[in-house]
């Protein structure tokens, strides 16, 4: 077999772009939803904050538990068959959900929801890793998380116009239709392009750390290969600013920027979700100029010695200081603050993109989701966090806008931390194969 890539081109390379995002759209729309839908849920199922968060946090549980299982099953059978079998989990979430009345029982629905949808990015960007060349992964990143973020602006507006007339029941009886949909989808439309490509090639000799790594895989076997992945100092260097700053990102996207504007700043709840659509169509938009402006900046930056990750700092450092001020400014026009984090915290991408090529090709799916297990544990313990600190500086007599602003003010001190600590580590280097090194 030849060492040269063969790589996808023209229709079939979009084919497989459509066909992934179709499931990433829902996917990130279930990440979203609550923060419109939660006055509801609190209303029908007498909810506090605490069980609020728990509630949605359930999503990154049962996302992050699968994470793990998930690369090795992608490196083994490919991405069509691992993603559309998981899908058929996420639309049965969807229906108990949609029919359950206790707290336990849209739990289990919730943290289904997130087992079924697990692999939807995880999967595409293990398809780009082997069927794209490397200059076309940050693109391809961005475009997926354009895709998604048009499923979290379905979450907002339509939704909200939506509720009142149908109820959450049956928006999630129509998601469970969907996830259907999108399981066949993958299933038969993905078959012709993964029979005529091949999955794996073999891949020029790793040096350094990563060669450690594939040496470590190699003659340990598969599972074992986590150990190796995790053990890496770049690794560890990576995954705690994406737990904390990229992974909270999806905790207060998906929960907390709805009680925010309601609890905080005053808003009303159908002026909450044209801020919410306003937000992720920020976010939308800065993904898109990302997708065009990564490819070309990665090649400039390896002429000019301008590394990306000095970019990824810049970014989140601005990241925490648009966050200062909303903690420090809980006035109803300040909203356009989020406009703003929306669109500097689109730069942890770029902290994505570079693990998922600091490894082989053959190890792409298990380091990508080693990363993104990563990302769903901060998700989840943000989530989960955030409420249950609310509550508790409300059980103290403090105010709820008051007890919202201090919880946040404290996950921020934990973004300063773990900012900190990347920039102290400059010095650990990308477990390079000759792909990404700056």
């Amino acid at each position: 077999m030849s060492n040269t890539p063969i790589y996808l081109q023209g229709r079939a390379a979009t084919r497989v772009v459509l066909v992934f995002g179709l499931a990433y759209f829902l996917s990130y729309a279930m990440r979203a939803i609550n923060a419109v839908i939660a006055p509801a849920l609190s209303a029908d199922l007498h909810l506090t904050n605490a069980d609020l968060g728990l509630l949605s946090a359930a999503y990154f549980m049962g996302f992050g538990l699968m994470q793990l299982p998930i690369g090795i099953w992608l490196d083994r059978h490919g991405p069509r068959r691992t993603e559309s079998a998981l899908l058929l989990f996420g639309a049965l979430g969807a229906a108990i959900f949609a029919s359950s009345d206790t707290l336990l029982g849209v739990w289990v629905g919730r943290a289904l929801i997130g087992v079924g949808v697990s692999a939807c990015l995880m999967a595409a960007f293990k398809a780009f890793r082997v069927w794209y060349p490397p200059e076309r992964q940050s693109q391809l990143g961005s475009y997926m998380l354009v895709i998604g973020t048009a499923g979290a602006l379905s979450a907002t507006v339509p939704v909200a116009l939506l509720l009142p007339v149908v109820g959450w029941r049956t928006i999630f009886f129509g998601v469970a239709a969907a996830m259907l949909l999108a399981a066949w989808v993958l299933f038969s439309r993905l078959r012709a392009v993964e029979q005529s490509m091949p999955m794996h090639w073999p891949v020029r000799s790793p040096t350094g750390n990563a060669a450690a790594t594939a040496a470590s895989i190699a003659s340990a076997g598969d599972a074992p290969g986590y150990g190796a992945i995790f053990a890496d100092p770049y690794f560890r260097r990576m995954a705690l600013l994406g737990a904390v700053h990229q992974g909270g990102f999806m905790a207060l996207q998906s929960l907390w920027a709805g009680p925010w504007m309601m609890t905080v700043l005053g808003l009303s709840v159908e002026r909450t979700s044209h801020v919410l659509f306003l937000f992720n169509l920020a976010l939308l938009i800065a993904y898109l100029g990302l997708s065009w402006w990564a490819p070309r900046y990665v090649a400039y930056g390896q002429r000019a010695g301008l590394p990306v990750l000095r970019v990824v700092a810049v970014g989140l450092s601005i990241s925490v200081l648009v966050q200062a001020l909303m903690v420090l400014l809980p006035y109803e026009s300040s909203w356009w603050l989020w406009i703003i984090f929306a669109v500097v915290i689109t730069v942890t991408t770029l902290s994505q993109t570079h693990v998922s090529l600091a490894f082989p090709a053959a190890l792409a799916g298990r380091a990508n989701s080693a990363f993104n297990l990563t990302l769903f544990v901060g998700a989840f313990s943000v989530q989960w966090g955030i409420g249950l600190l609310v509550d508790l500086f409300v059980s103290y007599g403090w105010q709820s806008a008051t007890a919202m602003r201090m919880a946040v003010a404290c996950y921020l001190l934990l973004q300063v931390f773990a900012l900190w600590r990347f920039m102290r580590q400059w010095s650990i280097d990308a477990p390079a194969i000759g792909v990404n090194k700056n």
